[in-house]
C-alpha cells in the first residue's frame, strides 16, 4: 500500500492529527500508546521538538500498520529527507512552501501544507498536496472554511488547526472540515500519558457527536 493510501485509509479511521509539540523521545511511545488505544491513526512530531526523528523514529517503529506518523513544521526540502530515513510518511507544514510540497509528493510522501488564501489553497493542490491545513484556525471561521468549500474541488479535505478544543469542533465540521489537527487541548510539554489518554478520549467523544 502507497504512503498515500495508508494515509487515506488511517483518516477514514479517524479524521484527528495528534500534534505532539514539545515531546520528547523517552516518552513519545508511552503517549503514543494511549493515542492510539482512544483511536487515533494520525501521530505527528513537530520539529521544534526535542530530537524529533528520534522521536518519529520510536513512533515508526512500533506503531507500524497501526498509526501513520510524521513531522510537522516541516520548512525544507532537507528535512522532508530526513523525516522519510526517520521512519515519517506525513510532511506537515505550517506554511504552502511549493518546493516542500513538490519534494513530498515525488517521495510518495502525505504532504499537508498550512494554507490561509485561496491562491495558497490552489497552487499547493497542483504541486501535489494531499490535503490543506487551515492555519491558524484561531485567525479564520467556520465561515470562511465554508466560502473556501465552494469554490475548492469537492474532494480536496481542508483541516482546520489551532485553538480546536472537542467543544469547538461543531461548527467546523458543520462548514465542511472533514477532520482536525489538535495542539494544546490534547498534549502539551508536561502533561501525563494519562492526562493526553482523557483528552484523546474527549475529542473521540465530540467526534462521535
Amino acid at each position: 500500500m502507497s504512503h498515500i493510501a495508508a494515509f487515506d485509509a488511517a483518516f477514514s479511521r479517524c479524521p484527528l492529527v495528534a500534534i505532539l509539540r514539545g515531546v520528547k523521545p523517552d516518552e513519545v511511545e508511552e503517549i503514543g500508546e494511549v493515542l492510539v488505544s482512544a483511536g487515533f491513526t494520525l501521530i505527528e512530531v513537530p520539529m521544534n521538538s526535542p530530537e524529533p526523528l528520534d522521536s518519529i523514529a520510536r513512533l515508526a517503529r512500533r506503531f507500524a500498520g497501526r498509526a501513520q506518523i510524521g513531522a510537522g513544521t516541516v520548512l525544507t526540502e532537507a528535512q522532508v529527507a530526513a523525516v522519510e530515513a526517520a521512519g515519517g510518511t506525513m510532511i506537515i507544514s505550517p506554511n504552502a512552501n511549493l518546493k516542500v510540497i513538490a519534494a513530498s509528493a515525488a517521495r510518495g510522501l502525505v504532504s499537508l501544507p498550512g494554507i490561509f488564501t485561496m491562491s495558497e489553497a490552489f497552487a499547493a493542490l497542483e504541486t501535489g498536496a494531499t490535503a490543506l491545513k487551515l492555519f491558524p484556525a484561531e485567525a479564520a471561521s467556520p465561515n470562511v472554511l465554508k466560502a473556501m468549500r465552494a469554490v475548492l474541488p469537492k474532494d480536496a479535505r481542508v483541516l482546520p488547526v489551532g485553538g480546536i478544543a472537542p467543544d469547538t469542533m461543531a461548527p467546523w465540521r458543520a462548514a465542511g472540515a472533514p477532520g482536525f489537527g489538535l495542539g494544546s487541548a490534547l498534549y502539551k510539554p508536561g502533561m501525563t500519558a494519562e492526562q493526553v489518554g482523557a483528552n484523546a478520549r474527549a475529542f473521540i467523544a465530540a467526534l462521535a457527536d
